[in-house]
């Protein structure tokens, strides 16, 4: 292919322009690299093909994650949201979760402007076709226009667009998703340097008019006041846009039954393996033919639009049959679908092919991050994007790179899922992955992880003095609670008050602190016993609360991740030849091999290693280290 070399060279490249791109875009050229991203369409940049909306359980603790590490996400989500909630409030602070509705097209466009504004960035609509290496490193990518840009570092977040196939019912065509024009030449290139590619499924619901709904038919489903995804944000205010919740029927059931064989999931067009936790509506139905209604949230699509999303609803059954399908719901009886839902089948990495800073292990200097590496969801994939422009940047500055452990961040959780186990299926975050979810909960975000965003350069001076002074709020307040010399002792005015407050009697002189340990009794309900109690913002009374009342249940959960940092301190050697070590059967030595664990702890991990294995590998460790000493001392 013949082509041109442009004449600015660039320090990293990121292709693609979704929610991994921009984040991968960002970290880089805040960090002072000059940064070129492309994209197949400058008016889809941070689109949201699929629900208008952030959050729930494990991914909104990513977006808070993203946003402490001095990511944009949740900025540019509260800037556009028009809605917000927080999910899981009859549970345990460790399974909260905030969701957000936004204006899609506002998010698209507020996410646009901060790319194109940001020094060092420069935004290129264009297809990269080739990517360019020269023994086993990346030098840079060559455009459908025949352009070659030169590249240290290139990351790609191509999201669905790879070889994508759009599928409704019997009609099929190459596209990426809604609609726009697929990446078709990307995955050839990547096959020629002897990357492994597999085929993903994923799909969407139809798009309604609002005009045609029922709401007098649906449940209300309003926001909440006072909540805000970003640690900088003011909680969003004024009037919110109204959800909705209904339900699937019997004749919904019928009808998907009846038709199921029209659907490409089950006639056998649909090649790639779909997402096991977020399934199509007739998957459900067939999987779960005792279950009589399934639930559906109607959300709408921003404030200036018709349209709106059938949350649930994802199909990809043929358009006829759709229409029959909708009108069969509550509320749905006259509703005019403006666009069809569809399946959309695409290539990806397979994620083993990965290092834990998500460079590819065969080719130095390109990284993935998003839906190339087989995860799902827009927060899945921003949370790969800042950590893989983190790392492009670290490495052009000769440091070591940054990878958050799993006891450190839900990113570490879902980055350490798929390259040391891989994923046979799009992967989602769920609060159920993580071991410490109690100490990764998405209120303390900022407590974990603005120290290293601060460190990498992306955290500026107003955020970090933020922190600071929530920090110093926190244990002023808790030095405060356990002082002796604040006790608070049973005095009839005492026990009256107590009683109002529902919280039992009280016997003998206490600490604030174990006063606020009963469950009933919030930080300011102290202020009756304690004049002086320290003045705090209701964010850092939220962390004294949960540090008070949980801290039993903390502090096992942090003598676990002693023990596991204890694993994940013990370095294996990336040099290490698998194949010499006999003691280990023949499938983990392949398996290592293949994921080239960092530390015993990853080893571990690893499906098919067992601990017979581990301790195999351990006590050749031992040998190794031992013989490296004494070669060492040898040459002194």
């Amino acid at each position: 292919m013949d082509f041109h070399k442009y004449p600015k060279e660039y320090d990293v490249i990121v292709i693609g322009a979704g929610h991994a791109g921009c984040e991968a875009s960002l970290a880089p050229a805040r960090m002072g690299f000059e940064t070129l991203t492309l994209t197949v369409n400058l008016d889809h940049v941070a689109f949201m093909p699929c629900n208008p909306s952030l959050g729930g359980p494990g991914k909104s603790h990513i977006v808070r994650e993203i946003d402490a590490l001095g990511g944009e996400m949740a900025r540019n989500m509260d800037e556009t949201m028009i809605q917000i909630r927080m999910l899981n409030t009859s549970k345990g602070p460790a399974v909260h979760g905030l969701r957000g509705q936004s204006d899609k097209q506002a998010y698209h466009q507020r996410m646009k402007r901060i790319l194109e504004n940001q020094d060092n960035l420069d935004l290129k609509q264009q297809i990269a076709e080739k990517l360019v290496v020269e023994d086993d490193e990346i030098k840079g990518v060559i455009t459908k226009t025949g352009i070659f840009f030169a590249g240290k570092k290139v990351i790609l977040t191509t999201g669905t667009f790879l070889k994508g196939r759009i599928i409704i019912g019997e009609a099929k065509f190459n596209a990426g998703p809604n609609q726009q024009y697929p990446a078709n030449k990307l995955s050839g290139s990547l096959k020629e340097e002897g990357i492994s590619l597999r085929r993903f499924k994923t799909g969407t619901p139809p798009r309604v008019s609002k005009r045609s709904l029922d709401f007098s038919k649906m449940e209300p489903q309003p926001g909440e006041d006072g909540l805000s995804f970003s640690f900088q944000s003011e909680p969003l205010k004024g009037e919110q846009a109204m959800c909705y919740l209904t339900y699937t029927t019997e004749k919904t059931h019928k009808i998907i039954n009846e038709n199921k064989m029209r659907t490409p999931l089950f006639s056998g067009v649909i090649e790639g393996v779909g997402p096991r936790y977020c399934p199509s509506i007739e998957d459900k139905v067939v999987r779960f033919p005792d279950k009589g209604r399934h639930q559906l949230f109607i959300e709408p699509e921003g404030a200036d639009t018709d349209e709106y999303y059938i949350s649930g609803l994802s199909t990809s059954l043929p358009h006829d049959v759709q229409i029959e399908m909708a009108r069969s719901i509550h509320g749905l009886e006259e509703v005019e679908i403006m666009r069809p839902g569809y399946a959309i089948e695409y290539d990806c990495v397979d994620p083993e092919e990965l290092k834990l800073d998500l460079e590819l292990k065969k080719i130095k200097g390109l990284y993935t991050a998003g839906q190339i590496n087989g995860s799902s969801g827009y927060e899945e994939a921003a949370g790969q994007g800042i950590v893989a422009g983190i790392n492009a940047a670290l490495s052009l500055q000769n440091r070591e790179a940054m990878i958050l452990k799993r006891s450190e961040a839900y990113i570490g959780v879902l980055i350490d899922d798929l390259v040391t186990k891989g994923t046979p299926e799009p992967y989602r975050i769920m609060t159920s992955r993580a071991e410490y979810r109690l100490l990764l909960r998405q209120d303390n975000a900022d407590q974990r992880l603005t120290p290293i965003g601060r460190k990498v350069g992306l955290v500026d001076d107003k955020r970090y003095k933020n922190y600071q002074a929530k920090i110093k709020g926190v244990k002023k307040a808790l030095d405060y609670l356990r002082d002796e010399n604040n006790k608070i002792n049973p005095t009839a005015e005492v026990r009256e008050k107590l009683e109002e407050l529902e919280s039992g009697n009280l016997s003998k002189p206490v600490t604030l602190e174990a006063l606020l340990r009963r469950p009933e009794l919030s930080y300011e309900d102290l202020r009756f016993f304690a004049s002086d109690l320290p003045e705090i913002t209701k964010e850092v009374a939220e962390q004294v609360e949960i540090q008070v009342k949980y801290k039993g249940y903390i502090d096992r959960q942090q003598a676990q991740v002693d023990q596991f940092r204890k694993m994940e301190e013990k370095k294996i050697p990336e040099e290490l030849d698998y194949s010499n070590l006999e003691n280990l059967r023949l499938e983990a030595r392949e398996k290592l091999a293949r994921v080239k664990p960092l530390s015993i702890g990853q080893a571990s991990r690893i499906s098919g290693v067992s601990p017979a294995d581990i301790s195999a590998l351990m006590i050749y460790l031992e040998q190794y280290t031992r013989s490296k000493k004494d070669d060492k001392n040898e040459e002194k």
